[in-house]
């Protein structure tokens, strides 16, 4: 007998819990798709609802169990409040995207599907390693959908017009990256910038890319203790007499640093996605999904995408190669209406085939490693390959440790703290979040 797939034992357990006959079960996940439906179903998001519905409507014509099924885009600044307040009043969706640094926080909303049906080994090898925030003691908060990583954007022609041939493949190559590129006006304004880093406000993602440095470096910022309750890790030494966190914020805050030769950044800059696309800064450390956005933003820019930069293997010869991602899943909403329906559409949605088409759709990679396994060209493989070595860090509340992040690298570059004390202050203002 051919064994059910990860997904249909997923809807064994919901099912399951209805007390739903096993016959039924098997013949609504295994059955073709004519006449059965899943009943109307909405989902929430805050990604592009053009590329989804057209993957949704392609899947609909194979799949008629979708037939009811819909996306709806909310605005990213009101996502959270808005989905708090439909879900109170039980006018919400029965899907959400839940992205995975928000689901300590979100947990509370979703059904968990028990690891009776969903062993966490199958999940793993089902999903990248990013994924794994949305594993928690009682079994998976989400079914991952789409994995985003951090990739790096450079400009061509400052890079070449500097003598470089390439983009950096190490950090340790943009301090003399920096020392060539940078430009400066009569007054000692920069004009021209290597790499947007030392500052918060005006860098996009500066808390992902700080924590990218950390996990890079073999250092965490939370983590689990013998109990297996979440406690924060940041001010953990690790490799050594030096701390992960303390190298990192010291790398990235250099560059704002005015007394030094790589100097190349400050807060009176435009924000750092905006220089790029401009033309004013060399590198740009982005998510894939922002690929189209500053493509759009200046059509003449010669720009191409690159791998993040690693550290050198005689430096961390323990530290595999990584990046950071974003990763959306659909989770199943407590208040849905239909909540055999719901299962049923993120079980479908989540497969290989529908994952793939909505993955092909926005231009983010898929979450599955079966999907990243099939070949892909130009910057499609190179989202493909950082997907597969992305990870993340499991985030208790990610609007607070933002502030906290901010915090922490401004004391350093403003001068009002030394590394050490600014990272103490930052982990134990993770614990009080944590409730320590």
């Amino acid at each position: 007998m051919k064994s059910l797939s990860i997904f249909q034992m997923i809807l064994l357990a919901v099912f399951g819990a209805l007390a739903i006959s096993g016959v039924l079960i098997f013949a609504l996940v295994v059955g073709g798709g004519g006449g059965n439906t899943v009943g109307p179903i909405v989902i929430w998001g805050t990604l592009d609802p053009g590329p989804i519905t057209v993957a949704l409507r392609q899947a609909m014509e194979e799949d008629s169990r979708l037939s009811q099924v819909s996306y709806v885009q909310r605005d990213p600044a009101l996502y959270a409040d808005e989905l708090t307040n439909a879900l109170a009043s039980g006018a919400g969706p029965d899907i959400f995207l839940l992205r995975q640094d928000y689901a300590v926080r979100d947990a509370g909303r979703v059904t968990v599907l028990p690891y009776e049906y969903l062993s966490e080994s199958e999940f793993r090898n089902t999903f990248v390693e990013a994924t794994s925030p949305y594993l928690v003691p009682s079994g998976v908060l989400a079914i991952p959908l789409l994995a985003d990583p951090m990739v790096m954007y450079w400009n061509r022609d400052l890079l070449s017009s500097a003598g470089f041939a390439e983009p950096p493949k190490f950090w340790d190559e943009i301090s003399g990256l920096a020392e060539r590129i940078v430009k400066k006006d009569e007054a000692g304004s920069i004009k021209k910038s290597a790499v947007a880093f030392g500052e918060h406000q005006n860098v996009e993602h500066a808390k992902d890319i700080v924590s990218l440095l950390i996990l890079q470096a073999g250092g965490s910022i939370t983590g689990k203790d013998g109990s297996g309750r979440l406690v924060p890790s940041l001010a953990q030494r690790v490799a050594g007499p030096q701390q992960a966190a303390e190298s990192a914020l010291r790398f990235f805050t250099e560059f704002a640093d005015p007394s030094k030769v790589d100097y190349s950044w400050n807060r009176a800059l435009p924000n750092s996605r905006a220089a790029f696309a401009a033309g004013d800064l060399a590198l740009y450390f982005g998510y894939a999904s922002e690929l189209p956005a500053i493509s759009r933003a200046n059509p003449n820019l010669n720009f191409a995408v690159a791998p993040v930069p690693q550290l050198r293997k005689d430096v961390a010869s323990r530290s595999p190669d990584m990046t950071f991602a974003r990763v959306y899943a659909l989770a199943t909403t407590r208040t849905t209406q239909n909540p055999q329906g719901a299962v049923t559409a993120a079980s479908i949605i989540g497969g290989k085939k529908v994952s793939a088409a909505i993955a092909l759709a926005l231009g983010i990679p898929s979450a599955r490693r079966d999907v990243l396994a099939e070949e892909a060209e130009d910057a499609d493989e190179l989202f493909r390959r950082q997907a597969l070595i992305a990870r993340t860090w499991v985030d208790p509340e990610p609007d607070r440790t933002n502030v906290i992040f901010r915090a922490m690298i401004e004391s350093v570059t403003t001068g009002s703290a030394r590394l050490t004390e600014a990272i103490s202050r930052a982990n134990q203002e993770l614990a009080q979040i944590l409730g320590q």
